[in-house]
């Protein structure tokens, strides 16, 4: 976050926070000691000036579920788990293995703030 404003060709204020799995990964089976790489982002327009020690990282396309979560970071959780609990399995879709990604926009107001709003977008295809 310190650094981002040396970032060229940035499109919009919005950051990202970006999970890459490993393939075939089950929410299911997540626990703390459960490996994936995890990006924090910005969308840019072009990668021709790219700040020492930072990389680039494209999205594949394709179908995403979206949903918004409102409050704090600690309750995140419970918007998880209906996510993967009950809408998910109840659904017509699966996950796809592609990356999962929180888009933090103009009404994210910090990570403790009650009010605070993230896009959750997760990667589906048809069962």
């Amino acid at each position: 976050m310190s650094r981002h404003k040396k970032i060229k060709n940035r499109i919009g204020s919005s950051f990202y926070s970006i999970q890459v799995y490993p393939f075939g990964f089950n929410p299911e089976k997540f626990t703390r000691e459960t490996k994936f790489e995890r990006w924090a982002a910005v969308e840019v327009e072009l990668f021709d000036e790219v700040p020492e020690g930072m990389q680039t990282k494209t999205l594949a396309g394709g179908l995403y579920a979206v949903f918004t979560h409102v409050g704090p970071v600690k309750k995140f959780v419970e918007t998880s788990n209906y996510i993967y609990g009950s809408w998910l399995p109840q659904s017509e879709y699966k996950l796809d293995d592609r990356a999962h990604f929180e888009l933090l926009g103009k009404n994210y107001y910090g990570p403790e703030h009650p009010d605070s709003e993230e896009e959750i977008w997760l990667p589906i295809q048809l069962k």
